[in-house]
C-alpha cells in the first residue's frame, strides 16, 4: 500500500469511497463527500491523504485547521476518514491516521481533534478531554491529541464546510 498526498485526479474516486464507507452507517448524516468537495473548493483542506493498492485509491483522510476559542493556534480536525469497504479492518484507516498524524507533527502542527469512534481512535493517543469543547457532540465521542506543546482548552469550531447542509 502506498500512501500519498491526492491529486486533481483522485477527487472522484474519494467521492466514491467516502459515499460507499459512509453508507447506512447510524452515525452519518452522508455529508462527508461534500464535507470533502466543501473544503477542497474552498481550499481548506491542510492535509489530504489517500491510500493506493496496485493503483486504485482505496482510502482517504483530510484535515483542516479548526479554530478553538477563547485562543490556540496551530490545532487541526481530522476527518472525514474513509476506506473502501472492501479493504476495511485491513489497516489502511489505521495507516492514513498515522500518516496523516506524523505529517502534522513534521509541520510543527500543536494538535489535533476529531469527533469519532474512541475503540478505534484512542490507538493512536486521541482521549476526550475536558477541557476542549465542541458544542453538538456527545463529550465521548469528542477527542483531542496534542502533537507539540501541551493540551489547551475552549470551544472548537470546525470549517463552515462541516456545517452548510
Amino acid at each position: 500500500m502506498i500512501i500519498r498526498p491526492e491529486t486533481a485526479g483522485d477527487a472522484e474516486a474519494i467521492r466514491q469511497i467516502t459515499e460507499a464507507a459512509f453508507a447506512g452507517q447510524p452515525y452519518s448524516d452522508q455529508t462527508e463527500a461534500r464535507i470533502i468537495d466543501r473544503l477542497r473548493s474552498e481550499d481548506a483542506m491542510t492535509l489530504s491523504l489517500v491510500a493506493e493498492e496496485e493503483g486504485e485509491v482505496i482510502g482517504h483522510i483530510a484535515f483542516s485547521p479548526v479554530t478553538i476559542t477563547p485562543f490556540a493556534v496551530g490545532w487541526y480536525g481530522l476527518g472525514p476518514v474513509s476506506v473502501r469497504p472492501d479493504w476495511q479492518g485491513r489497516g489502511t484507516g489505521s495507516a492514513l491516521v498515522r500518516r496523516g498524524l506524523d505529517m502534522l507533527r513534521k509541520a510543527g502542527a500543536s494538535g489535533c481533534v476529531l469527533a469519532g469512534n474512541p475503540a478505534f481512535y484512542e490507538r493512536f493517543g486521541f482521549r476526550n478531554e475536558p477541557a476542549l469543547v465542541f458544542p453538538g457532540c456527545a463529550p465521548q465521542y469528542f477527542m483531542a491529541l496534542p502533537l507539540s506543546g501541551g493540551l489547551v482548552s475552549g470551544t472548537v469550531t470546525y470549517h463552515p464546510a462541516f456545517g452548510a447542509d
